[in-house]
């Protein structure tokens, strides 16, 4: 069962978990993360590392988010990996916790 970035990284993108991630599996947008349900071996090291808890179990994705699975998926086909951490955008902190911010995200 694969990892899941939900709709809480859009706009914020810290970058925390893609240098714990064993298999490389974080995909990098605009203004979002992703994982390659492929590729993750389900080794949990990511989801602590979020700060802004945006990673799920794909059975835990909270209720509304579901999208996200079928959103990681496709996203990962089309972004490039990243596997070093970054500096997130200078406006992250304002965007944390804010809902619906799925029209936001940038392909």
């Amino acid at each position: 069962m694969p990892f899941v970035v939900t709709e809480n990284c859009i706009k914020c993108k810290y970058t925390d978990c893609v240098e714990v991630c064993p298999v490389d599996c974080f995909h990098e947008g605009p203004n979002f993360l992703v994982i390659d349900p492929d590729e993750c071996i389900d080794c949990t090291l990511c989801e602590p590392e979020c700060p802004i808890g945006a990673i799920y179990a794909e059975d835990d994705v909270p209720a509304g988010q579901e999208g996200f699975v079928a959103l990681n998926a496709e996203l990962s086909k089309e972004w490039p990996v990243i596997t070093t951490r970054k500096d997130p955008p200078a406006d992250a902190a304002e965007w944390e916790g804010k809902p619906d911010k799925l029209p936001l995200l940038e392909r």
